[in-house]
């Protein structure tokens, strides 16, 4: 079953890393999609239309190597993104979730949060069940600094071999 855990993390760190790179891409775009929440003031805008992509693509590449905090971070941003979207359910908006960016094939068919809040459910059940199976396979991810020492650590006896 460590497949299944393997399974998990990739493919919400995929999806993580697709949503926040397509976001990244139009950062404008996105932040007149934030702008129709009618959550943020002006100015902030454009910083947390770079910030949000930014921190899901780091969740995403974190999880896909396992590294300590990236779940703990997608948590996070899930229930964010959570939050916004009920938000947006209890206003009555009729806007894009933004998901995705602007090339959200489910902002061309229709508008759709309450669908948006759905797929995060899904994705949070995937993100529970992470953290369950660490808990019972005792896994512990591994640290970006051990990761990056090990690395140095590596090309130094690739080194002293030549």
């Amino acid at each position: 079953m460590d497949w299944l855990y393997t399974l998990c993390r990739w493919t919400l760190g995929g999806i993580f890393i697709h949503a926040g790179g397509t976001k990244l891409l139009e950062p404008e775009v996105f932040a007149v999609l934030i702008e129709a929440y009618g959550i943020l003031p002006e100015g902030l805008l454009m910083p947390v239309a770079i910030a949000l992509p930014l921190l899901e693509v780091m969740a995403g590449i974190g999880l896909l190597f396992d590294i300590r905090g990236s779940l703990a971070l997608m948590t996070g941003l899930l229930l964010l993104f959570m939050v916004v979207l009920g938000y947006g359910i209890w206003m009555g908006l009729d806007v894009d979730c933004g998901c995705f960016g602007p090339e959200d094939p489910e902002a061309e068919a229709f508008h759709g949060l309450r669908l948006s809040l759905f797929r995060d459910l899904v994705m949070l059940a995937g993100v529970l069940f992470l953290y369950g199976w660490r808990r019972y396979r005792a896994l512990r991810p591994a640290g970006l600094m051990l990761m990056v020492h090990q690395l140095f650590n590596k090309r130094r006896k690739e080194d002293a071999y030549m």
